[in-house]
């Protein structure tokens, strides 16, 4: 986390870099501070703390200070974020649990304001369909192409960062990228120059800046730690959503699709 902040420093305004030097120069204090007592702190106001953390990357001041909670703090577990090595398999089981359960409810309350008809509008337009991901988010493109092609859209799973700088580079202003990256540190897409990027991701990360349309998520899990469990549930969950309102969008024609591809494994 301190080094993105130390990274974000050229791109901050004047008050927003005030508040990040004094966040690196102070981050367990930051880390246990109150937003009003940063603020203070920063000879800042509280608006401008929370732009701060938005311009990093962050949902906001409760984000930040978990975020440098664990970049001071050597994790108990790499296995998990809430799992401890004293916890009962049972226990362990239960707080994984627990965890996807809250970040799909998460999910929930942040879906009314996402963008989906303005995604589903693109789609319902896009000659084809790119979804691209790195590591884990590399599964979750292909699980998305196995769903969409279905629809009648030609889809492909892009999984390597060459794969996905070709296709860029070549793709036009008919063929949309579907962009999948918690963290959304990635550059590959700046080759790209007239293809439509849609991006689920973190707001105001490298790839939310090079999206033409974002669909903001935060789940709190640090994947430089864990292996990405939320993350991945939040985004196959995601994709679902705009699977099933890209179908209804397409009527009838979709439900034809849908089932033809169905009886296509039952025939001999």
């Amino acid at each position: 986390m301190l080094t993105e902040i130390s990274q974000a420093s050229g791109r901050l305004s004047r008050a927003e870099k005030q508040v990040a030097d004094w966040v690196l120069a102070h981050p367990r204090q930051a880390a246990e501070s109150t937003l009003a007592h940063v603020a203070d702190a920063c000879a800042s106001s509280e608006p401008t703390v929370i732009r701060f953390c938005r311009r990093v990357g962050l949902s906001g001041f409760r984000e930040l200070t978990i975020r440098l909670t664990e970049a001071l703090s050597r994790p108990l577990s790499y296995v998990h974020r809430d799992v401890r090595v004293e916890d009962s398999a049972s226990v362990a089981a239960d707080k994984v649990v627990e965890s996807s359960i809250q970040s799909l409810i998460d999910l929930r309350a942040q879906l009314r304001s996402m963008p989906i008809d303005d995604g589903v509008t693109i789609l319902k337009n896009a000659r084809q369909i790119a979804f691209a991901g790195l590591g884990a988010s590399g599964y979750v493109a292909r699980d998305a192409s196995n769903k969409f092609f279905r629809l009648g859209t030609p889809c492909s799973a892009l999984t390597d960062s060459p794969s996905i700088r070709q296709f860029a580079a070549v793709a036009d202003a008919r063929d949309v990228i579907f962009a999948i990256s918690h963290t959304g540190k990635w550059s590959d897409l700046r080759h790209s120059d007239a293809a439509t990027v849609i991006a689920i991701t973190t707001p105001d990360s490298e790839l939310a800046r090079s999206a033409s349309l974002v669909f903001p998520c935060t789940p709190h899990e640090d994947t430089s730690v864990y292996t990405p469990m939320s993350s991945r549930l939040v985004h196959l969950a995601l994709l679902d959503a705009i699977h099933v309102a890209f179908a209804l969008a397409l009527g009838d024609d979709a439900v034809d699709k849908l089932r033809r591809s169905k009886e296509a494994l039952r025939s001999n």
